[in-house]
């Protein structure tokens, strides 16, 4: 997922937090409060004040203990409010170790999500979701392609036979591109 922008809640003005999916086609609001919001935006622009904030300090205290965030993954829904996770990994101190363990989470702990997003923007990492939380909070983007690829599925579907099938496989099998 990537920030999309922010934008205001009409029903209660509450700022929300725009994430959108690596298609483009949909976006998934996040409801946070003005200071958080604060907190993300100040991020994003890469604002420095003159005392760490509170993610600033979340980031030094990691990487004290040798730590750093690996991903954040927004895993669940539950009565409107949205979960994350830090996957947070071991810094590779000497050349022995392998490069494979920097990619290994080994910690995983749970935080607001509005806390995931601001540090996974300070720690240039990434920020994944779950589809189903994609698809039961995200809101369409352009409408008219939705259109396009709900009837063009539709099509396919009515035409599905053993034969289109293996026909079609083939056809996107072919066209795949493999890159180093």
């Amino acid at each position: 997922m990537t920030i999309a922008g922010l934008g205001i809640d009409a029903s209660n003005q509450n700022p929300a937090i725009l994430l959108r999916d690596p298609s483009g086609r949909r976006q998934v609001p996040v409801l946070v409060d003005h200071a958080q919001a604060h907190n993300i935006i100040a991020g994003l622009q890469q604002i420095t004040l003159d005392y760490p904030q509170s993610h600033d300090l979340m980031l030094s205290l990691l990487k004290a203990g040798g730590l750093h965030l690996v991903k954040v993954i927004i895993h669940s829904l539950e009565k409107d409010n949205v979960r994350a996770v830090l996957k947070l990994g071991k810094h590779i101190t000497t050349k022995n170790e392998s490069s494979t363990n920097e990619r290994k989470p080994l910690i995983e702990i749970e935080a607001h999500v509005s806390d995931a997003i601001a540090l996974a923007i300070r720690s240039n990492c990434k920020i994944w979701m779950m589809e189903e939380v994609v698809l039961n909070s995200s809101i369409p983007i352009d409408l008219v392609a939705d259109k396009e690829d709900q009837d063009a599925f539709n099509n396919f579907l009515q035409g599905l036979n053993p034969t289109a099938l293996i026909k079609n496989f083939n056809k996107q099998k072919d066209s795949i591109d493999f890159h180093d």
